[in-house]
């Protein structure tokens, strides 16, 4: 069944408040991405943690393998649910982030996070890869990439919708795909290109989608969010 992320992407404390208030008892994820974890660090990860909710650190790593490994080992400390790497960086950078963390998660007597990586940002249209050397079709990069993360051993991909079967299909129906880019029916697309509906999500199989503004911009989130979990048939 596809679950439910909340993208709290918040610099404020007192939305972030409200934000872990209004969602704390629907069977949802928070996920902190960089403007949250840049106003208040990596132990956010773990406060949302010890407030009940499972966490999606959305860093996207992408450096050299030593460097992504060293920052997956700090990562899983955290006791993150879930993280990720961008895919562009190479079978080997998947491979250090996949191992470093899982070893650190069991020196520390933590379950292991589940690593995923970046495909093609829905934020991305053909002319936006066309511009900086891409070939072919945002769903034929994307197929190439979730390949590159599945053989540097990671747990799946963030990808859009209109990626997700083809993905499963390349890749294996337990790849795990993460697919931002959701509006509701009615919401604007914003700054998204490759955008979706929630019901499209769970038609395509999708593991996860990702809501942010649809939900905290919302005049009430709380309703907003049930709105959409009763949509995915939450």
């Amino acid at each position: 069944m596809t679950e439910l992320i909340i993208a709290a992407d918040v610099s404020e404390e007192a939305k972030l408040g409200r934000l872990m208030v209004a969602l704390q008892d629907q069977p949802v994820w928070l996920k902190v991405g960089l403007e949250a974890l840049s106003a208040f660090g990596l132990d956010l990860v773990r406060r949302i943690r010890a407030e009940g909710f499972k966490v999606f650190a959305d860093v996207k790593f992408h450096d050299i393998p030593n460097t992504v490994g060293a920052a997956s080992k700090v990562l899983a400390a955290t006791g993150a649910n879930l993280f990720n790497v961008h895919c562009s960086g190479g079978r080997t950078m998947c491979e250090a982030a996949r191992k470093q963390s899982e070893a650190s998660a069991a020196a520390l007597g933590l379950p292991r996070p589940k690593v995923i990586g970046v495909t093609v940002l829905t934020s991305l249209g053909p002319e936006d890869l066309a511009a900086i050397g891409m070939t072919g079709t945002p769903a034929d990069m994307a197929v190439r990439l979730a390949r590159v993360g599945r053989e540097g051993g990671l747990d799946g991909v963030v990808c859009s919708v209109h990626e997700a079967a083809a993905i499963k299909a390349a890749c294996g129906a337990d790849f795990l795909t993460v697919c931002p880019g959701i509006r509701p029916a009615g919401s604007g697309a914003q700054d998204q290109k490759r955008v979706a509906t929630p019901a499209d999500a769970v038609q395509a199989g999708a593991d996860y989608i990702v809501v942010g503004r649809p939900v905290t911009g919302a005049d009430d989130p709380a309703a907003a969010c049930r709105t959409i979990l009763e949509e995915l048939g939450r």
